[in-house]
């Protein structure tokens, strides 16, 4: 298939494909807008990545760990203060981007040892207690920062 015509079947199917985010962009451009512009949230500790990305009302929040804000020191070596220093992070990158927990759609949480899906569960419960976001539940070999059991990001929307 020849890149023009990728292009427009690709186009074509995203006109039809129920996902928020791929509606919306579709929508805008078959109103004959421009597309929502890029926004990029201020705020991250890195140069090779944004704190959180947002397009329209969407916006995309990086993973973040359990790590004192400003370093990349882990705020204990146990799994519970550090999941719910991640959560913390995330809260803090939410609202640096105009948005609140109880507007996050989804969660992608990456774990060290599956034994601390239950641990996970309790605290995430305490940051979601009603109508909780879709979530996906990954476990990995290991994650950046020396130490670190946990990391979260997130899809939230704009009020």
């Amino acid at each position: 298939m020849s890149d023009p015509s990728r292009r427009g079947f690709l186009t074509n199917a995203a006109a039809t494909v129920p996902i928020a985010g791929i509606v919306l962009l579709a929508e805008s451009a078959s109103a004959g807008d421009a597309p929502e512009s890029r926004r990029v949230i201020e705020g991250s500790p890195s140069p090779n990545f944004s704190r959180a990305v947002g397009i329209g009302r969407l916006v995309y929040a990086s993973g973040v760990l359990g790590v004192r804000p400003g370093s990349w020191e882990v705020v204990s070596p146990d799994f519970e203060p550090q999941c719910r220093q991640a959560l913390e992070n995330l809260k803090a990158s939410v609202e640096a981007a105009k948005s609140s927990m109880d507007r996050v759609l989804k969660c992608t949480c990456f774990l060290t040892e599956a034994a601390d899906f239950a641990a996970m569960n309790k605290v995430y419960q305490t940051f979601f207690p009603k109508d909780p976001p879709a979530r996906s539940t990954v476990v990995v070999k290991e994650l950046v920062a020396k130490g670190a059991k946990f990391e979260i990001d997130c899809v939230t929307s704009l009020p």
